[in-house]
């Protein structure tokens, strides 16, 4: 009886068991499909049902990487701030190698409103960083909570890890940029170079996209200047100087870097040379004649001394071509000039510009147009003559003509060379003066046609200027179709290029009282205001400034219009004071003006500034 009481006992027992057994345990599949779910109620922002699915998961996967942000969330949600603590604490004791966590454990505590135990945890977060391969997982953290300020000290901590101070440079970078830290952003930039002069063009780039005014300018160069004194072995810093003061068309500053950097490198010139082409470019006449008197100086008898010699003279003859009014016995001085330079270097191909500066010089400036075609023919049949030299002598020739007025002889030349040159500069620039050509004919939709094809042009100049001269012809032509002021006034354009100032000053003068109130009239004013300036008469010149200054539906001429004002008190009159004011007004009122370099240069330099 006892073993048959047993017995039922046992298979109950048994089937108890079975029966638990037997139970259906979660598979992967359905926990992957509740931690799904829960996500999609978090999306939705129904955080007690996310709550609830991701409470029922098991401890290790409540605090898995790709679980435990979502299940905070809900927590935090849902004001169970304790809960959310305890839950990260649990995953750092199950993941100690993740010092990410403690950043979590500090963003949980400012959550719940203890800002100061937050802001101890991460303190507590940086003091235990101790191999670098923690530094960016952390400073992520930091940057994923929005906490920029602390990533930046994560990555100065790893720095000091990896004893380097250029370590996480890029990062650090990006962080500066953010914050618009300019200070901090250029002295980390400067850093990047100090081990590895490769990172000069990214530098370059970083540094010219942070300076946005004057005062950063200003602290650019002077941490330059304390870097080249702190580190006169390393001439990537005169570099980066010598850079900036490009930057700001200092090219006297400029020049003194270039010295120093060809001195130091044995470049025999080279550099100061190349500083030299970019002020003359510039109009800086004065910082490019000391350029290549430096070269002509110091190295005679080497590679660039014919070059400086020959860029000398042209350098000399555009100061005295733009100095108004023109001495024409500096013009003479000038021609002797060039005559003393081919007698010491010869006749030659690599004098061949010096030729052509010779022939410009004696056709435009000083009517000698028989002597000028000589020139320009001698280097056309030269020997041995690059196609380029050549084809440059052709389109001068062909500007002589056009002086002589000859339009066919001029474009024929033109064309030749347009042909010989397809898509190249010089192709372009015969295009260019074709157009030009066009125009002063009095054919815009030719010139026009030229025009639209030289808009797309490889060089930034002839690009602009084709552009310039098809909106003026679009401009003037959409309301009068037959172009009647325009032709007017393409005539007396042809008349400055053939250097017939008082016919062109007189045909201005008709233009105005034919056509009052004129699209034209502000270009008129302007064109006439740099012909008065051109034969001396420079009241004359502020006073029909001021009818462009003045009237505000001039708003496209008025910053030139300021411009060409100011250098008129400066140069011309000497007036000091009034062209401070006027240059500070283009700054003021033109902002995004082509003159605010030149114009925040000349400023510094009258306002008595020692680094211009």
């Amino acid at each position: 009886m006892r073993l048959r009481s047993v017995l039922p006992a046992c298979g109950l027992t048994l089937l108890l068991l079975g029966g638990l057994a037997a139970q259906p345990t979660p598979t992967l599949a359905q926990q992957e499909g509740g931690v799904q779910l829960a996500r999609e109620y978090v999306r939705k922002a129904e955080h007690d049902k996310a709550a609830y699915l991701f409470g029922r998961l098991s401890t290790d996967e409540q605090t898995a990487a790709n679980v435990l942000p979502d299940y905070l969330t809900s927590l935090q949600a849902l004001g169970r701030h304790r809960d959310a603590e305890k839950l990260v604490k649990r995953a750092q004791r199950q993941r100690p190698d993740d010092p990410s966590l403690g950043v979590t454990l500090g963003t949980v505590l400012a959550k719940a409103g203890d800002q100061p135990a937050a802001q101890k945890q991460w303190e507590r977060v940086l003091s235990q960083l101790s191999r670098p391969e923690q530094v960016l997982p952390v400073a992520a953290a930091f940057q994923q909570a929005s906490l920029p300020d602390w990533a930046t000290r994560t990555y100065l901590r790893g720095r000091e890890l990896a004893r380097t101070e250029t370590e996480y440079a890029p990062q650090l970078i990006q962080l500066y940029t953010q914050s618009g830290q300019r200070d901090k952003l250029m002295a980390e930039t400067l850093r990047l170079v100090q081990n590895d002069e490769r990172q000069l063009p990214f530098v370059r780039n970083m540094l010219q996209n942070s300076l946005q005014d004057e005062k950063d300018f200003d602290a650019l160069e002077k941490e330059l200047l304390s870097l080249v004194q702190k580190n006169p072995e390393l001439p990537v810093y005169s570099e980066l100087l010598l850079w900036l003061h490009v930057q700001r068309r200092d090219f006297t500053g400029a020049l003194v870097q270039a010295k120093a950097l060809d001195r130091r490198g044995r470049t025999e010139g080279q550099r100061v040379l190349e500083v030299a082409e970019i002020a003359r470019r510039n109009k800086d006449y004065e910082s490019a004649i000391q350029g290549y008197d430096y070269v002509v100086r110091e190295y005679r008898g080497r590679p660039l001394y014919a070059l400086a010699r020959q860029r000398l003279v042209q350098t000399r003859e555009d100061q005295v071509r733009t100095t108004y009014p023109v001495n024409v016995a500096q013009l003479r001085s000038l021609l002797q000039d060039y005559q003393q330079v081919l007698q010491d270097l010869g006749r030659t191909p690599e004098t061949a510009p010096v030729l052509r500066s010779m022939a410009a010089l004696q056709a435009f400036q000083l009517d000698e147009k028989e002597p000028a075609i000589k020139l320009l023919q001698e280097v056309i049949d030269m020997p041995r003559a690059p196609l380029e030299v050549v084809d440059q002598a052709k389109i001068d020739l062909a500007d002589i003509y056009l002086l002589r007025n000859e339009p066919w002889e001029a474009t024929l030349l033109y064309s030749q060379v347009e042909k010989s040159h397809k898509d190249t500069p010089l192709g372009y620039e015969a295009k260019l003066r074709n157009a030009r050509l066009s125009y002063f004919a009095g054919d815009f939709r030719l010139a026009k046609s030229h025009l639209d094809i030289l808009k797309q042009a490889t060089t930034r100049e002839i690009a602009n200027d084709a552009m310039q001269l098809s909106l003026l012809i679009t401009d003037n032509t959409a309301m009068d179709t037959a172009g009647l002021a325009l032709r007017d006034y393409a005539a007396v354009e042809q008349q400055v290029f053939q250097n017939k100032l008082p016919e062109a000053l007189r045909g201005l003068d008709a233009l105005l009282q034919k056509y009052p109130g004129h699209a034209l009239q502000d270009d008129a004013w302007y064109l006439k205001a740099q012909l008065q300036r051109r034969t001396g008469d420079y009241p004359g010149a502020l006073t029909t400034l001021e009818k462009i200054t003045a009237n505000p539906k001039y708003d496209v001429l008025s910053d030139d219009a300021l411009f060409l004002a100011a250098a008129i008190l400066e140069e011309n009159l000497h007036d000091a004071a009034k062209a401070q004011e006027l240059y500070n007004q283009v700054l003021v009122k033109y902002p995004g003006s082509i003159y605010v370099a030149d114009a925040r240069k000349r400023f510094r330099k009258l306002r008595g500034d020692v680094n211009q």
